[in-house]
This record gives C-alpha cells, sequence and structure tokens, in this order.
C-alpha cells in the first residue's frame, strides 16, 4: 500500500511562487488586515466587556505593529516584512511635509463626504454603527472611537498601502500598484451598507488613491496611518454616530445651490490642491536626503 508523504515546505513555497505575484498581493494583504482589523477586532468586542476590550484591542494592536514591522520569529522573514511595512526612517523635513499631506488628505476625505451628501440625501440609517452607546459614560464612548479608528487606520494602511501596494509597486509600478491596491480597497467594502451608490464607491477608490500615494511618496505608512485614523475619528463620531453632531443638511435638489455647499466644495478644491503640493514636497524632500 503506497503512502504519500504530506508535501515539504520547500514544495509549499514552490508552489505559492508559481501563484501571479497579483494574486499573492492581494491575498497576503487582505489576510495581514483581516487577522486583527476584523477577526480579532470583533472577537474582542464580542467577549470582552467595555472598557476592558478597549485596553486588550490596544494590547492586540501594539503586538500587531511589532511583527508586521519585522520584530520577532521567523527571522527569515524579518527584512521582507520590514520592506512591506516601509519601516524606513524618515527625515524632519520628509516627516514635516508627509503630516502637511495626511492632514490634508483627512480633510479631503471629510469634505468629500459633505459635498456628496450635498447631492444625494444621506441615509442615517445606512450608517450608522451596530453599537449601542446609550448607557455608556462619555470617556468609554470616545475611548471605544478612538480604538475603533486606531485598528481601522493602523491595519488597512498595513494590509493595503504596505503588504498589498509594495511588491505591486516592484513589478508593475507606482500608478498600477496604486489602482489595483484601490480596488481592492473599494471592494473590503462592498459589505457595508453605505457603500451602495456610485458616488461612495468612487469616494472610496479617491481617498485609497490618495493614501496610496502618500506611502509611496513619504516612503512609511506612519503617515497614511494618522491620516486614516484621524479620518476615521471623525467618521465613527459624526458620520456613523451623534456622538460629535449630527449631519442635517438636505440636497442641493431640494435647497438650491447655498453657501454652505459652496464653502464645502471650496475646501474639498483647496484640499485636493494642498495635498498634491505637499505630497510634492515629500517626495522632493525625499530626493534630497
Amino acid at each position: 500500500m503506497n503512502h504519500q508523504s504530506p508535501p515539504s515546505a520547500s514544495s509549499i513555497v514552490r508552489l505559492w511562487e508559481r501563484i501571479p505575484i497579483v494574486a499573492r498581493a492581494i491575498v497576503v494583504g487582505f489576510l495581514v488586515f483581516a487577522i486583527v482589523g476584523s477577526v480579532a477586532w470583533m472577537a474582542i468586542v464580542i467577549l470582552i466587556p467595555a472598557p476592558w476590550s478597549i485596553g486588550a484591542m490596544a494590547i492586540v494592536l501594539w503586538v500587531y505593529l511589532r511583527y508586521v514591522s519585522g520584530s520577532w520569529w521567523p527571522k527569515a522573514t524579518t527584512e521582507s516584512r520590514r520592506v512591506r511595512f516601509r519601516a524606513t526612517k524618515l527625515p524632519m523635513r520628509v516627516w514635516k511635509w508627509s503630516l502637511i499631506a495626511a492632514l490634508l488628505a483627512a480633510v479631503l476625505l471629510e469634505s468629500s463626504l459633505v459635498v456628496t451628501f450635498r447631492i444625494i440625501e444621506f441615509r442615517a440609517e445606512a450608517w450608522a454603527l451596530a453599537y449601542d452607546f446609550a448607557d455608556a459614560p462619555i470617556w468609554q464612548v470616545w475611548g471605544f472611537i478612538l480604538i475603533a479608528a486606531l485598528v481601522a487606520g493602523i491595519t488597512e494602511e498595513v494590509g493595503f498601502r504596505g503588504y498589498m501596494q509594495v511588491p505591486l509597486e516592484g513589478r508593475y509600478g507606482p500608478a498600477v500598484s496604486i489602482t489595483i491596491v484601490s480596488i481592492m480597497f473599494v471592494v473590503l467594502h462592498l459589505n457595508q451598507a453605505w457603500a451602495g451608490g456610485g458616488s461612495i464607491l468612487i469616494m472610496l477608490f479617491g481617498i485609497s488613491a490618495v493614501w496610496g500615494v502618500l506611502a509611496r511618496v513619504s516612503g512609511s505608512l506612519i503617515p497614511g496611518m494618522i491620516s486614516h485614523t484621524v479620518a476615521d475619528i471623525v467618521n465613527f463620531s459624526y458620520w456613523w454616530t451623534d456622538v460629535a453632531g449630527a449631519f442635517d443638511k438636505r440636497p442641493i435638489s431640494e435647497t438650491g445651490i447655498d453657501s454652505h455647499f459652496i464653502l464645502w466644495i471650496a475646501v474639498f478644491v483647496a484640499s485636493l490642491a494642498l495635498f498634491a503640493l505637499a505630497a510634492r514636497k515629500t517626495l522632493a524632500a525625499r530626493q534630497e536626503t
């Protein structure tokens, strides 16, 4: 009777390397995001009551960051993890311009949401978080919002702009890689009730491209993490809940073009132009070092 031996580690590696790099990058990027960004986050929220879940998730995020940036076992993958994490030390001039670009990207996202929901109706019920904050003290609510924003900001930047985009950049260059990653970023959010409609999908693609550019020109994931986290603090406290207020403006089809709409169009255009300028300054500062 013949018994087939299990495949060796080297044969599995060879089989994996035969898979097109696009597929490998997408699979790894999604897994790197999902392990903590979805699975661990939901498990902690369900199994550990607040406020202890906030502290538990902070510990998980610290361990996650250490590992994906190249620390700990196995040593054979340390350099690969460092490269995909874009683990580089940025000079002060690069930090300055990349942080300016990061904050402008957050303003760009929020202004695009305001403009979008002056053109189409804001469906508050589709954007509501599935959490009941009615009986929670306000410090606990803000703690939850902060940790949720950190989870999204860190894991999505590591998974998409790091582990997915970096290997694609090496094969296809920045434009193609950022496009592929942005399509996958849209796919990630298709299961969300609020993601229905072409305008929201275009906005998701656009902000992913902006964060992809930020990662490329800065050479680091940290500015994107900061930008993504700041944007999600606003999103979770304003758009997904009414902790920081509620959006009550009607579409311009009902109100006509008013000063509020014109102001936010101006903010959107200005933040887009200034982001492009800050991104160029960031790249120039890196090339000078």
